[in-house]
């Protein structure tokens, strides 16, 4: 029975044994000290000469044209409480179409600018002061355009190949009433015979690469001495304040861009190296 007892309180003491060293390495691992930060040390390094191919045809971008185009933009903004002013606008270029109409040299654009206008609304005044709150006002004004470029490289575009008809002879037997020597010599009709094409063209693409902004913001019904609240409510204010709620905004946008084309392009190393040395 002691026996018994015994192995039995031997195992109860290994599970128990068991399940703390379970437990303890289920614990994440929390180091006792902060790490410090340290400075990796440097190494050398042995340059190495790539391998390349001397002769090779590759298919890369190619720039077909860069260009500078300056479109005018003229448009109405309103606001949906009263401003006292405007204190900061922001402003970014978005295109959504760029597309070189081939086989012309027209290139389409279409976008928008983006605009967050911050203004002061006012929100109490005395004919001392005035508190306002700063909101902001974010608008897109779109535009679109064609101009044309003047091409540094020629496109690669071909047309469908022109679709030829053809067709082949037949002789058949005559009808009743014809002469049984005699044949029906002719083009066959129970079939159409034509030779067509199609040729699958790269589409030339576009990268925005700069833009610049100059415009004139103007309020269109601003009254000094008279403040609004945003309810609508006429306040007492300093005689040179006044609250507007149109702005009309004249623009011009300068954005440059590069046309581009994936071509197969011929790459002679021992031959551009000697044209080098001469």
């Amino acid at each position: 029975m002691s026996k018994e007892h015994g192995k039995y309180d031997h195992h109860k003491g290994s599970d128990s044994h068991d399940s703390k060293s379970k437990s303890k390495s289920s614990k994440p691992y929390t180091p006792k000290k902060k790490q410090k930060n340290s400075v990796v040390p440097g190494v050398s390094n042995k340059p190495v000469q790539p391998r390349a191919i001397q002769n090779a045809f590759v298919k890369v971008p190619v720039v077909l044209g860069e260009t500078t185009v300056q479109i005018d933009m003229d448009a109405k903004i309103e606001f949906p409480e009263p401003v006292l002013e405007i204190k900061k606008i922001k402003k970014h270029l978005k295109l959504t179409q760029c597309r070189l109409l081939l086989p012309t040299n027209k290139l389409f654009i279409r976008g928008f600018v983006r605009k967050n206008i911050q203004y002061a609304t006012p929100r109490s005044a005395n004919r001392h002061q005035v508190l306002s709150s700063i909101h902001s006002l974010t608008v897109d004004i779109p535009f679109e355009a064609v101009t044309e470029i003047d091409f540094l490289n020629q496109p690669q575009f071909h047309s469908n190949p022109d679709t030829r008809d053809f067709t082949f002879f037949t002789a058949s037997k005559l009808p009743q009433g014809f002469s049984q020597k005699e044949k029906l010599l002719s083009a066959d009709f129970s079939q159409y015979d034509q030779i067509s094409g199609e040729v699958f063209n790269e589409l030339p693409y576009c990268e925005l690469l700069y833009s610049k902004f100059i415009e004139y913001d103007e309020a269109l019904d601003r009254q000094m001495g008279v403040v609004y609240g945003p309810d609508g409510e006429c306040m007492d204010a300093p005689f040179e304040e006044g609250t507007f709620t149109k702005v009309e905004e004249k623009m011009v946008v300068e954005l440059t861009l590069k046309v581009l084309q994936n071509q197969q392009v011929h790459i002679d190393r021992d031959r551009d190296h000697h044209n080098n040395k001469y």
